[in-house]
């Protein structure tokens, strides 16, 4: 058991390492241009390695996700906040974890820079994308279960990324941007379509919800 322990330990030192080596030559060279062997090298660490626990770079990217998802839970008091409206929830979730984020800010805004033109890696990395959105809604309280969830799903997609986007260059004192845009985004999707615990307007059937399917997909792989 003490042996499987230290296997533990020593593959999420490595892990940390892999993904600090490589926002920080993403910031450096561009995402685009960093293969793993330069983060092989310039963390200090044999290729072979690398390649047992990342035999992609998109496999670091979703290292960043899982560890996002794993903060997100850790932070979560279900309990504690049941009192609180569902859209209040989810926007606490939201902010945990751009908070979690933070500290590779920089290089997720390179790798979105380099991904935008990219839409074969984004697409590679939605099923990561889309654990992440129902972890943060489950953590909010929200069933994603059924068509109601997939709806959900869909449209708390749209918000996420709008506050990523905003998120990724927010130079504004206690990223009072971002959650001015994020509080919105998600102000105007309950408003419409009573899916975080509102309601539309009485009266407005026939007004359409907003369209979300036109959402950029590189924030996803944060």
């Amino acid at each position: 058991m003490a042996k499987a322990a230290r296997r533990t330990s020593t593959d999420e030192d490595l892990e940390q390492l892999v993904i600090d080596t490589a926002m920080r030559l993403a910031v450096e060279r561009g995402w685009r241009r960093v293969a793993l062997a330069d983060i092989a090298l310039a963390a200090g660490r044999p290729l072979a390695d690398l390649y047992r626990q990342f035999p992609s770079k998109s496999a670091i990217l979703e290292a960043i996700g899982r560890r996002a998802d794993l903060a997100v839970a850790r932070g979560t008091d279900l309990a504690a906040d049941a009192d609180e409206r569902p859209r209040d929830r989810l926007f606490d979730v939201v902010m945990r974890r751009l908070e979690y984020l933070a500290p590779w800010r920089p290089g997720l805004a390179a790798v979105t820079r380099d991904l935008r033109g990219d839409p074969l890696s984004g697409i590679a990395a939605l099923p990561s994308f889309r654990r992440s959105l129902r972890w943060m809604m489950e953590a909010a309280g929200l069933d994603t279960a059924g068509l109601r969830g997939a709806v959900r799903t869909k449209a708390f997609a749209a918000a996420y990324l709008a506050a990523a986007a905003t998120w990724l260059d927010d130079d504004s004192p206690d990223l009072t941007r971002t959650m001015a845009r994020l509080d919105r985004a998600l102000r105007r999707i309950d408003d419409w379509t009573a899916l975080f615990g509102g309601g539309p307007a009485a009266g407005r059937p026939d007004v359409a919800a907003p369209d979300v399917s036109g959402s950029n997909g590189a924030v996803q792989q944060e």
